[in-house]
């Protein structure tokens, strides 16, 4: 089966590794020629140092590459998913297998990734979509780190195909079918992500990052149930799994973030300065809304929400939040 991915990141790059460890048939589609002519001469990619390619992993400038494909792997921010299907759907010539990477919502339309990327695509060209996301850093897994991720599908034999082309030694390919509770349980965790940088900027210790990463779970889980996902995804690879990794390491660009936030105890700065994607920003934002329409209560996202676009102070917020009426857990004395 022939794999086209699309985009040259970290994360299509690593990607791509592991498809050609495994004796893959795939290709990189890409818009930069510096990153096209890196991969194919001298075999690194400079958004990855340290990390030297495959010599037979390849790359292309040229979009028609997709025509032949039977999986297309979309490696490119929320953003911009709907434009690159509007571009190679008119290119296919037969049924194509979908993954997508990108963890958060269509600007937008707030919709879920996966419902998007269907809503603009011809069904007379796509099997499925699958979403492979988890706990994962791309700089990990181009480094042959052992990481455990989710192949997410309503279709279970295209999840299974999806599967079986990723595993190997260091990369573990889990399915499963609750698209609700994946998609959403590594979107909302971005949110939650954020905070954890800025507590940490802040210069908050472990006991907060834990009663953080906690209440935060809570709060993802009232979402979620609430939109009929499953409750065991929330403690499976696209919950807590992810929650965990991506509140607690460098390589997330949302704590890194969040950090930046909390260092200045402000983040009006740091908005104006920033070029680079951070998922958990824009889905602060839809989840806001989207809270306060369902009448779901997410105290955390709600003060990250103020942090971000009403000038709240995070040393504020968290005080705020710490002197909210006190109550019970869970569970109840009646």
């Amino acid at each position: 089966m022939k794999t086209v991915v699309i985009g040259s990141g970290s994360w299509g790059t690593a990607l791509a590794q592991v498809l050609d460890d495994n004796q893959q048939d795939v290709i990189i589609y890409s818009i930069s020629a510096e990153q096209v002519n890196a991969i194919n001469f001298d075999h690194i990619n400079p958004i990855l140092p340290g990390v030297i390619l495959n010599q037979g992993l390849k790359a292309t400038l040229d979009i028609n590459v997709v025509k032949d494909a039977d999986i297309i792997l979309l490696a490119v921010p929320s953003s911009a998913i709907v434009g690159i299907v509007q571009q190679i759907v008119p290119l296919l010539q037969k049924k194509v297998i979908v993954v997508n990477t990108a963890k958060g919502f269509h600007p937008a339309t707030k919709q879920r990734l996966s419902v998007e990327i269907r809503n603009h695509f011809d069904a007379s060209k796509l099997s499925s979509v699958v979403s492979l996301i988890g706990p994962s850093h791309a700089e990990e897994v181009a480094r042959k780190i052992l990481t455990l991720i989710n192949a997410v599908s309503s279709n279970e034999q295209d999840a299974a195909i999806i599967q079986k082309l990723f595993s190997n030694h260091y990369f573990r390919v889990y399915t499963s079918n609750d698209e609700i509770g994946c998609e959403l349980g590594v979107a909302l965790k971005n949110i939650i992500a954020l905070c954890s940088g800025m507590i940490h900027g802040l210069g908050y210790g472990d006991n907060t990052r834990a009663a953080l990463m906690t209440r935060g779970l809570s709060e993802m889980s009232r979402y979620i149930l609430k939109e009929n996902g499953k409750l065991e995804t929330l403690l499976g690879l696209c919950g807590v799994g992810d929650l965990i990794v991506t509140c607690t390491s460098i390589h997330s660009r949302n704590f890194m973030a969040g950090k930046c936030i909390g260092e200045r105890n402000d983040a009006t700065q740091y908005l104006l300065e920033n070029t680079k994607t951070v998922e958990g920003i824009n889905a602060c934002k839809y989840l806001y809304a989207l809270a306060k329409e369902k009448n779901i209560e997410m105290p955390i996202v709600e003060k990250m929400y103020e942090i971000l676009f009403e000038g709240l102070k995070p040393k504020d917020a968290v005080t705020q939040l710490m002197l909210r009426d006190l109550k019970m857990e869970f569970g109840s004395y009646d």
